[in-house]
């Protein structure tokens, strides 16, 4: 044992202890000597609390769920913050070599429980003015070898779980896709049908009721038209979803016109920029005459990403589009004046069922400001780039609903496999 120069004043303790009763009691413990105690109630929570708070001494239960207090010692031992950090094993574990694996582990010293309320404050005192626990050489080597095949023997364990873990993730997850097909196909047969009546009926209360300012069926059929439609592109959007997820997402390339399709998602979202007073312009230069790609896939992507713009735009807002080619790539961005977007959810909201803002909040129409939906488009649009070997990002400073501060979106696609034959309408940049 060794004794350095006594230090003065009170100290910050970090308590690492799964037990609610004796982190309560040793807290009031040394709080009643003047020490500042901070708890953590497993080994992960105490690595952090060490290297946020960076506490004058760290008491250390052994005996910790999931990651045992020798092993988070280990590991603050090796992080260059709390390395110098003394620790103490305040633990139950009394058994043979328990005292002398804690110190191989990296301890100073070792402190049985249950624990004596009298002697504890000078105790810690003692580790606090610089005592140290040692042990001999020879039984250090001896206890080294021993802690360090229990660590791989531990490490090995761990790894078995994890690969049991993966493998029921992996049923799990093909159950839920099998599900989801399953489900989606036994719900379009009935779908088709309702929306194959729903139709005839339109055209059969247009014929009855045309020109009749009273007449009230018609608007109930245009509802039920416009609800049967809605139910049939959630169901697209999760068969979409499962097909990205289960990689059967195969494009059927063949030469496409990128300006086309952009065009033809902007003339599907025409009218409500226009209820809602949005300005949605297309950039009319830059664009690739042909590029090989699967049109029906693209335009959905593109779909999603003005819709994703319209719903995050207030109105009287703006949505633009443009396109560069460069370095064997075409760039398109959808930019927005919409509210933005933080920093740490730029790669979330292209997950499956990632929704930003409060869910209570939002509104049943997909193209509403703040409107609703699943979660869906983003994740859909980053399949289909993703499965033509492009990529999908966005820029945003932020989300801020007083300044709008946008959002751009870009999409970059290879033109490796591109016909770059002028056409008539298009122009090409030179770069």
């Amino acid at each position: 044992m060794s004794i350095a120069a006594k230090s003065s004043g009170p100290a910050t303790i970090l308590y690492i202890e799964d037990d609610d009763a004796s982190r309560s009691l040793v807290t009031r413990l040394l709080n009643s000597t003047g020490h500042r105690v901070l708890t953590a109630a497993d080994g992960l929570a105490g690595i952090d609390a060490a290297r946020r708070h960076r506490p004058d001494l760290i008491l250390m239960d052994l005996k910790l769920p999931h990651l045992s207090g020798e092993a988070v010692t280990t590991r603050l031992k090796s992080i260059p913050s709390t390395q110098d950090i003394p620790i103490v094993a305040l633990t139950a574990q009394t058994l043979p070599g328990d005292r002398e694996r804690a110190l191989v582990a990296g301890c100073i010293g070792f402190i049985n429980k249950p624990i004596d309320v009298d002697r504890l404050p000078a105790q810690i005192d003692e580790f606090l003015d610089g005592r140290r626990d040692e042990l001999s050489e020879p039984l250090a080597r001896q206890f080294h070898v021993e802690y360090n095949r229990s660590l791989v023997a531990r490490l090995e364990a761990k790894v078995r779980q994890l690969e049991e873990a993966n493998r029921q993730l992996r049923r799990i997850d093909k159950m839920k896709n099998d599900f989801i097909n399953l489900t989606s196909h036994e719900v379009r047969t009935p779908l088709t049908l309702v929306q194959g009546y729903a139709s005839l009926l339109e055209d059969a209360a247009r014929t009855r009721w045309e020109g009749d300012p009273d007449a009230e069926i018609p608007m109930y059929v245009d509802s039920l038209v416009l609800s049967v439609g809605r139910l049939g592109e959630i169901l697209g959007e999760i068969l979409s979803v499962s097909r990205i997820a289960t990689g059967q997402l195969e494009p059927a390339h063949g030469p496409v016109r990128l300006k086309e399709i952009v065009d033809e998602a902007v003339a599907e979202i025409m009218s409500h920029c226009q209820d809602r007073q949005i300005s949605l312009s297309v950039d009319q230069a830059g664009w690739p005459p042909i590029i090989q790609g699967d049109g029906e896939l693209l335009l959905i992507a593109i779909r999603n990403l003005l819709s994703n713009a319209l719903k995050y735009t207030p109105d009287g807002g703006r949505v633009g589009v443009s396109v560069n080619t460069f370095e064997g790539n075409v760039e398109l961005i959808i930019e927005d004046s919409g509210i933005g977007i933080d920093p740490e959810e730029h790669q979330l909201i292209f997950e499956q069922f990632y929704v930003t803002g409060d869910v209570q909040l939002h509104s049943t129409s997909k193209t509403n400001f703040k409107g609703g939906g699943l979660g869906l488009g983003l994740a859909i649009a980053r399949g289909v780039i993703e499965a033509h070997a492009g990529k999908i990002w966005v820029q945003s400073s932020g989300r801020d609903e007083s300044t709008l501060p946008g959002s751009r979106f870009h999409v970059l696609l290879p033109l490796d496999q591109a016909l770059l034959i002028p056409s008539p309408g298009f122009q090409t940049s030179q770069t």
